[in-house]
Protein backbone atom coordinates (compact mmCIF):
# COMPACT_ATOMS: atom_id res chain seq x y z
CA UNK A 1 0.00 0.00 0.00
CA UNK A 2 1.27 3.50 -0.81
CA UNK A 3 2.04 5.44 2.00
CA UNK A 4 2.34 9.46 1.83
CA UNK A 5 3.74 10.95 5.22
CA UNK A 6 1.54 13.14 7.34
CA UNK A 7 1.29 16.70 7.55
CA UNK A 8 2.52 18.81 10.40
CA UNK A 9 0.73 21.87 8.77
CA UNK A 10 -1.59 22.39 5.59
CA UNK A 11 -4.19 21.26 3.91
CA UNK A 12 -5.69 18.23 3.15
CA UNK A 13 -8.01 18.20 -0.07
CA UNK A 14 -10.01 14.45 0.39
CA UNK A 15 -12.66 12.86 -1.73
CA UNK A 16 -11.52 14.77 -4.89
CA UNK A 17 -13.52 12.88 -7.67
CA UNK A 18 -10.97 10.29 -9.43
CA UNK A 19 -9.24 12.17 -12.24
CA UNK A 20 -10.26 15.61 -10.72
CA UNK A 21 -7.00 16.39 -8.71
CA UNK A 22 -4.79 17.92 -11.52
CA UNK A 23 -7.78 20.63 -12.26
CA UNK A 24 -8.15 21.79 -8.31
CA UNK A 25 -4.41 21.80 -9.02
CA UNK A 26 -4.36 24.15 -11.84
CA UNK A 27 -6.90 26.18 -10.60
CA UNK A 28 -5.42 26.74 -6.82
CA UNK A 29 -2.30 27.70 -9.32
CA UNK A 30 -0.37 25.25 -6.60
CA UNK A 31 3.05 25.42 -9.01
CA UNK A 32 3.29 28.63 -8.15
CA UNK A 33 3.37 27.99 -4.48
CA UNK A 34 6.31 27.23 -3.10
CA UNK A 35 6.14 24.76 -0.69
CA UNK A 36 5.35 20.91 -0.74
CA UNK A 37 2.38 18.93 -2.75
CA UNK A 38 1.74 15.56 -2.85
CA UNK A 39 -0.96 14.33 -5.27
CA UNK A 40 -2.72 11.37 -4.93
CA UNK A 41 -4.36 9.55 -7.63
CA UNK A 42 -6.96 6.71 -7.49
CA UNK A 43 -6.16 6.14 -3.50
CA UNK A 44 -8.69 3.75 -2.26
CA UNK A 45 -11.75 4.72 -1.08
CA UNK A 46 -14.07 2.51 1.09
CA UNK A 47 -17.28 5.38 -0.10
CA UNK A 48 -16.62 5.43 -3.74
CA UNK A 49 -14.10 2.92 -4.37
CA UNK A 50 -11.53 5.42 -5.62
CA UNK A 51 -10.55 8.97 -4.71
CA UNK A 52 -7.69 11.63 -5.55
CA UNK A 53 -6.23 13.21 -2.68
CA UNK A 54 -4.03 16.82 -2.41
CA UNK A 55 -1.93 17.10 0.29
CA UNK A 56 0.03 20.36 0.40
CA UNK A 57 2.44 21.73 3.17
CA UNK A 58 1.63 25.02 5.02
CA UNK A 59 -0.78 27.68 4.96
CA UNK A 60 -2.94 28.04 2.08
CA UNK A 61 -4.72 31.60 1.67
CA UNK A 62 -7.52 30.75 -0.93
CA UNK A 63 -11.14 30.49 -1.09
CA UNK A 64 -11.37 26.97 -0.91
CA UNK A 65 -15.10 26.76 -0.65
CA UNK A 66 -15.73 27.34 -4.17
CA UNK A 67 -13.57 23.49 -5.04
CA UNK A 68 -17.28 22.13 -4.74
CA UNK A 69 -18.22 23.41 -8.09
CA UNK A 70 -14.95 21.11 -9.25
CA UNK A 71 -15.89 18.06 -7.39
CA UNK A 72 -19.04 18.27 -4.93
CA UNK A 73 -18.12 15.60 -2.50
CA UNK A 74 -14.67 16.58 -1.49
CA UNK A 75 -13.60 17.61 1.79
CA UNK A 76 -11.07 20.23 3.18
CA UNK A 77 -8.65 19.60 6.19
CA UNK A 78 -7.16 21.91 8.02
CA UNK A 79 -4.00 20.42 10.12
CA UNK A 80 -1.93 22.13 12.25
CA UNK A 81 0.58 20.66 14.76
CA UNK A 82 -0.13 16.94 12.73
CA UNK A 83 -3.53 16.93 14.33
CA UNK A 84 -7.10 17.79 11.98
CA UNK A 85 -8.16 20.98 13.66
CA UNK A 86 -11.02 21.76 11.47
CA UNK A 87 -12.55 19.76 8.66
CA UNK A 88 -14.73 20.85 6.28
CA UNK A 89 -17.29 19.50 3.83
CA UNK A 90 -18.51 22.12 1.15
CA UNK A 91 -21.07 23.12 -0.20
CA UNK A 92 -22.04 23.73 -4.01
CA UNK A 93 -21.93 27.63 -4.71
CA UNK A 94 -24.58 28.91 -5.76
CA UNK A 95 -22.88 30.78 -8.50
CA UNK A 96 -19.11 30.02 -9.58
CA UNK A 97 -16.93 32.54 -11.99
CA UNK A 98 -14.54 31.46 -14.36
CA UNK A 99 -13.92 28.48 -12.49
CA UNK A 100 -16.05 25.82 -14.80
CA UNK A 101 -15.64 26.60 -18.46
CA UNK A 102 -18.55 26.68 -21.13
CA UNK A 103 -18.15 23.84 -23.67
CA UNK A 104 -20.74 25.07 -26.08
CA UNK A 105 -19.08 26.43 -29.43
CA UNK A 106 -22.01 29.07 -29.98
CA UNK A 107 -21.77 30.47 -26.41
CA UNK A 108 -20.94 34.42 -25.94
CA UNK A 109 -17.78 33.48 -24.33
CA UNK A 110 -16.43 30.99 -26.84
CA UNK A 111 -16.53 34.34 -29.46
CA UNK A 112 -15.74 37.07 -26.95
CA UNK A 113 -12.94 36.00 -25.21
CA UNK A 114 -12.89 38.76 -22.00
CA UNK A 115 -15.98 37.48 -20.84
CA UNK A 116 -15.75 35.66 -17.48
CA UNK A 117 -17.14 32.09 -17.71
CA UNK A 118 -20.63 32.10 -15.42
CA UNK A 119 -22.34 29.20 -14.13
CA UNK A 120 -25.39 29.16 -11.67
CA UNK A 121 -26.43 26.33 -10.04
CA UNK A 122 -29.92 24.72 -11.28
CA UNK A 123 -30.17 21.81 -9.29
CA UNK A 124 -28.35 21.03 -5.74
CA UNK A 125 -29.40 17.72 -5.59
CA UNK A 126 -27.56 16.96 -9.36
CA UNK A 127 -25.13 19.49 -9.01
CA UNK A 128 -26.26 20.65 -12.23
CA UNK A 129 -24.60 24.29 -13.05
CA UNK A 130 -26.01 26.09 -16.14
CA UNK A 131 -23.86 28.93 -18.39
CA UNK A 132 -26.06 32.38 -18.01
CA UNK A 133 -25.34 33.19 -21.01
CA UNK A 134 -26.50 29.78 -22.93
CA UNK A 135 -27.94 27.61 -20.75
CA UNK A 136 -25.13 25.06 -21.60
CA UNK A 137 -25.46 22.49 -18.42
CA UNK A 138 -22.26 21.40 -16.68
CA UNK A 139 -22.16 18.35 -14.07
CA UNK A 140 -18.68 17.44 -12.39
CA UNK A 141 -21.02 14.07 -10.93
CA UNK A 142 -19.54 10.96 -11.47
Amino acid sequence: MLNISGLSDGVVIDHIQPGGAFEIYNYLKLDKLDCSVAIIKNARSNKTGKKDIIKIEGPLCVDLDILGALSPNLTINIIKDGKIIEKRHLNLPEKVTNILRCKNPRCITSIEQELTHTFKLADKNTGIYRCIYCEQRYSNRS
